[in-house]
C-alpha cells in the first residue's frame, strides 16, 4: 500500500512523519536507514511514527537516521503536538513516548512549548558505566596536562546527553570529538554530545552531535540538557535562549515542580508518498 508522510522540521532538525493510527507501520532498520538517506531516500535526521496510544493523544516512536529506535526527540515533538492540536483544534496535545508521557501546548507567535519532564541527573539515569557525580564528569580530550575538553556535565531527558563547555563553538572539534564520546565507553547506551558555549546569564550558543544521526541543525533535548547542565554549575539562571545553527528555543527549568519547558517554532516543508 501507498502511505502518504510528511515532511517537517523544528529549527532544521528535519523529520518524515507517518500516520500509523489507523495502519500499523514497521520499518526495519534497513528501511528507516533508505527513508532517511539524504542521496537516495527522502531524507531526515529522525522517521517518526505516530501510533495508538490507551494513554495519549498518542504514542510517538523514533527511529534516528542510522535505523536505530530511539527514547526521545525534543524538536519531533513540538512537531507531533502542533499536528494532533491541528486536527483536533485543541490547544494542548499529550504524546506517550519511550521516555515517558509528555505534553504539548500552543505559545505565543505560532510556537510550541513541551513539557520535557524532570531532568535525570543521577549516574544510573544517563546512564554512566561508573558511578560519578555528572555535575563535571571524570572524562578529558587530548593530553593530560593540556586537554582540549574536559569535566563535561551529563543529563538525561530521556535520552543521554553529554555537554562540554566551550569557549567559541564555532571553533569547537564537534565533528572530531563527537563521534568519539558517543561511542565512549562509558556511555553504555552511547551519547548525545553537546558543545555549549556561555555568552550571559541568559543565552547559550550550542552544536550538538546526536547520536546515530551525526551533527544536526538542531537538537531539541540537547538543547535543555546544555540548559540543565550550566544551571547546575552556576554558569546560568535557569531560564535561557539557546542558539543553534537553525534558530533558537526558549528553555526553562522550572523550580517549582524541575521540570524542563521547551519553546520554539515548527516548520512543514512538503507532503508525499513513501516509494
Amino acid at each position: 500500500m501507498s502511505r502518504p508522510f510528511l515532511k517537517m522540521n523544528g529549527l532544521g532538525n528535519d523529520f518524515v512523519v507517518v500516520e500509523a493510527r489507523s495502519a500499523p507501520f514497521h520499518p526495519g532498520a534497513d528501511e528507516a536507514r533508505a527513508i532517511a538517506d539524504r542521496g537516495r531516500g527522502i531524507g531526515c535526521d529522525q522517521l517518526i511514527a505516530i501510533e495508538p496510544s490507551s494513554r495519549a493523544d498518542a504514542f510517538m516512536r523514533i527511529w534516528n537516521a542510522d535505523g536505530g529506535e530511539v527514547e526521545a526527540c525534543g524538536n519531533a515533538t513540538r512537531c507531533v503536538g502542533w499536528l494532533l492540536m491541528q486536527a483536533t483544534g485543541r490547544d494542548r496535545a499529550t504524546i506517550e513516548t519511550g521516555a515517558g508521557l509528555l505534553s504539548a501546548a500552543r505559545a505565543e507567535d505560532g510556537q510550541i512549548t513541551v513539557d520535557m519532564g524532570e531532568p535525570g541527573l543521577d549516574w544510573s539515569q544517563i546512564p554512566l558505566a561508573e558511578a560519578m557525580d555528572t555535575r563535571n564528569i571524570e572524562l578529558q580530550v587530548g593530553p593530560i596536562d593540556a586537554p582540549v575538553l574536559h569535566t563535561p556535565g551529563c543529563v538525561s531527558m530521556g535520552n543521554p546527553h553529554v555537554v562540554f563547555f566551550v569557549p567559541d563553538v564555532k571553533t569547537a572539534p564537534v565533528r572530531e570529538v563527537g563521534p568519539m564520546i558517543e561511542h565512549h565507553h562509558l556511555f553504555p547506551e552511547r551519547a548525545n554530545v553537546g558543545f555549549a558555549q556561555i555568552v550571559s546569564r541568559d543565552r547559550i550558543r550550542l552544536r550538538v552531535w546526536e547520536r546515530g544521526a551525526g551533527e544536526t541543525k538542531a537538537c531539541g533535548t540537547g538543547a535543555c540538557a546544555a540548559l540543565v547542565a550550566a544551571a547546575r554549575r552556576g554558569l546560568t539562571d535557569r531560564k535561557a535562549v539557546v542558539e543553534l545553527e537553525g534558530g533558537a528555543l526558549t528553555i526553562e527549568w522550572r523550580a517549582a515542580d524541575n521540570h524542563v519547558l521547551m519553546t520554539g517554532p515548527v516548520a512543514v516543508e512538503f507532503t508525499g508518498t513513501l516509494p
